[in-house]
C-alpha cells in the first residue's frame, strides 16, 4: 500500500507547477521521435514473424476438408487485432522503452541531476516524466498499428508462399465480418499499456538510490512490473470492453 501511495503521489506531482506548454510540446515531440524511431524496427520484425507463425499454426490445426480456407485469415485477423498486436507489442516495448526510461532517470537520480533541477525551481516530474508519458500514449498506438499491419502481412506471405491457402482466401478471411469496434479496442489497450509502462518505469527510475548497480536493479524492476501490469490490465480491459 505504501508503494501504491508513493506512486499516486508521484503521478500527482506531474501537474504541480507544470512546465510551459511550449516546453512540454517540444520535449514530447523529442521523446516520440526517440521511442518511435528506435522501436519501430524491433516491433515490426516481431510482428512480421508472429503473423507468419500464427498463420501457419492456425492452418495446421484447421486442416479440415469442409472448412473454408478463408477461416484461416479470419482467425489470424482476430487473434492479431484483439491480442497479439497490442499486448505482445507492449510487452516488447516494456523491455525496450521501459528499461530505457528507468535507466535514464535512475542515472540522473544517482548523479544528482534531478536534485539540480529541483534547486533551480524546476519540477523534475513535470519536465522529465510528463513528456515521456505523453510520448508513450501518442506513440504506442502508432507502433501497435504498424505491428498489426505487418503481422497481417506476415500471415499473408507465410500462407501464400507455403501453399497453405491462396491470396484470395486469405484476404477474404481478413475482410469477413470485420467489426471496426475491435480496432478501437486494440488502440484503447495500446493507450492504457503505454501509460502503465511509462509511469511505472519513470517511478522506478525516480526511486533509484545508490550506485550503478541500483540503476540496473531499477530497470529490471521496471520491466518486470510493467509486464505484470500489462497482463492484469489486458484481462481487465477484455472483460470490460468485449
Amino acid at each position: 500500500m505504501r508503494t501504491l501511495r508513493d506512486f499516486l503521489l508521484f503521478l500527482g506531482n506531474m501537474v504541480v507547477r507544470p512546465e510551459r506548454v511550449r516546453v512540454l510540446w517540444h520535449r514530447t515531440l523529442e521523446e516520440i521521435v526517440l521511442m518511435g524511431v528506435e522501436s519501430a524496427f524491433i516491433v515490426g520484425l516481431v510482428a512480421l514473424f508472429i503473423g507468419a507463425v500464427t498463420c501457419l499454426q492456425v492452418s495446421y490445426n484447421l486442416n479440415i476438408p469442409f472448412l473454408p480456407k478463408s477461416t484461416i485469415g479470419f482467425i489470424v485477423r482476430e487473434m492479431t487485432l484483439l491480442e497479439l498486436a497490442p499486448t505482445v507489442t507492449s510487452i516488447v516495448l516494456a523491455g525496450k522503452v521501459g528499461s530505457n526510461i528507468a535507466g535514464s532517470l535512475g542515472t540522473m537520480r544517482i548523479t544528482e541531476q534531478i536534485d539540480a533541477l529541483e534547486m533551480m525551481s524546476i519540477n523534475p516530474t513535470s519536465y522529465l516524466v510528463l513528456p515521456r508519458i505523453l510520448a508513450a500514449v501518442v506513440g504506442f498506438p502508432l507502433l501497435v498499428s504498424l505491428a498489426l499491419g505487418l503481422a497481417l502481412l506476415g500471415g499473408y506471405l507465410a500462407g501464400t508462399v507455403s501453399g497453405q491457402l491462396s491470396a484470395h482466401d486469405y484476404i477474404e478471411g481478413l475482410r469477413y465480418h470485420f467489426v471496426p469496434y475491435e480496432m478501437a479496442v486494440a488502440l484503447i489497450k495500446a493507450v492504457v499499456f503505454a501509460f502503465l509502462i511509462a509511469a511505472i518505469s519513470a517511478f522506478r527510475g525516480f526511486s533509484t538510490r545508490g550506485g550503478a548497480l541500483a540503476v540496473g536493479a531499477s530497470s529490471t524492476a521496471a520491466v518486470t512490473q510493467s509486464i505484470i501490469a500489462i497482463l492484469l490490465a489486458d484481462f481487465g480491459l477484455a472483460r470490460l470492453l468485449l
